[in-house]
C-alpha cells in the first residue's frame, strides 16, 4: 500500500552501508528527505546521488537530513554510489523491506519507458555512470518522501520511471 500525504512515517529499523543502525524513531524533531533509489548499479540512481551531493550543503543549512535507500547489499552500494563519498546516510535494503513499507513497486513497462529518455541516458554516460549491469537488475521504481519534525509525511512522490524523482525545487521550497 502506498504512503499518502499526512500519513505517519512507517516505523522501521535498518542498517546503513557501514552497518550502523538507523531507526525511524531517530527522526523525531527532524526534517527528513527519504529517497528510494533502485539498485546500486543503476546509472540514473548514481546520477541522482551525484545531484544530491551537490544539494547537501544547502539542505544542511535548512536542517534537512537526507536518507537514500538502495535495494542492494552494502558491498554493491559501496562499489557504485559509495565511490562518490556521499555526505548522507545510505540504507542497504536488498530484501526490499522498506520498499514494501513505503509502497514502492516494480514495473517492466517503466524500464522500457526509461530507455526512451535519451537525454537522461546521455547524461549518465557523460557523468560516467552508465553500465549494462543495471539492465539485469529488478525493475524497481523510485520514491521520494518529505517527513516533518512530527514524523508526518508532508510530501510523497512515486516515480514513473527509473530516473523520475521529486524536483529539487519542491525540496528547496520546503518550509519548517
Amino acid at each position: 500500500m502506498r504512503i499518502k500525504k499526512n500519513d505517519q512515517l512507517p516505523t522501521f529499523n535498518a542498517l546503513d552501508i557501514f552497518n550502523n543502525s538507523i531507526s525511524s524513531s531517530n527522526f523525531e524533531g527532524k526534517r527528513v528527505y527519504i529517497s528510494f533509489l533502485r539498485t546500486a548499479s543503476c546509472p540514473f540512481c548514481n546520477l541522482r546521488v551525484h545531484e544530491l551531493i551537490q544539494k547537501q550543503a544547502e539542505w544542511n543549512k535548512k536542517g534537512i537530513i537526507t536518507i537514500a535507500v538502495f535495494a542492494s547489499p552494502s558491498e554493491e552500494i559501496l562499489e557504485y554510489a559509495g565511490k562518490q563519498k556521499p555526505p548522507f546516510t545510505i540504507i542497504s535494503d536488498p530484501n526490499e523491506v522498506l520498499y514494501k513499507k513505503f509502497g514502492i513497486t516494480h514495473s517492466y513497462w517503466s524500464m522500457l519507458k526509461t530507455m526512451t529518455r535519451l537525454s537522461g541516458i546521455l547524461e549518465t554516460i557523460r557523468k560516467g555512470f552508465f553500465n549494462f549491469k543495471s539492465f539485469t537488475d529488478k525493475p524497481i521504481l523510485t520514491g521520494d518522501f518529505l517527513i516533518d519534525e512530527n514524523k508526518n509525511v508532508i510530501e510523497c512522490y512515486y516515480g514513473k520511471d527509473f530516473g523520475d524523482h521529486i524536483s529539487f525545487e519542491k525540496i528547496d521550497e520546503w518550509k519548517s
